[in-house]
């Protein structure tokens, strides 16, 4: 059977997708985060919460970049851990 495949169309980079509203391209670091965690146990699912901290709190984490929801929910773990 051969291939339907347009190798040499391929390799030139010709009709490069676009990124779009609805199709934005990909984050490396969200790449690298799924290669990351191959073969580790799989993560506990996670909860929808409102929580209402102090603003100078919330902006202290903001600043240290993005995933600072998941720097919150490592300190609280670290504590809950600390408290058994």
């Amino acid at each position: 059977m051969q291939s339907k495949t347009d190798w040499e169309r391929l390799k030139s980079g010709a009709g490069d997708a676009k990124a779009t509203p609805d199709h934005l391209e990909a984050d490396v670091t969200h790449i690298v985060r799924g290669l990351v965690r191959k073969g580790l146990k799989p993560l506990p699912a996670k909860t929808s919460i409102s929580l209402r901290v102090d603003q100078d709190v919330l902006e202290w984490f903001k600043a240290q970049g993005a995933g600072y929801q998941t720097r919150i929910n490592t300190v609280l773990r670290a504590f809950r851990d600390a408290s058994v």
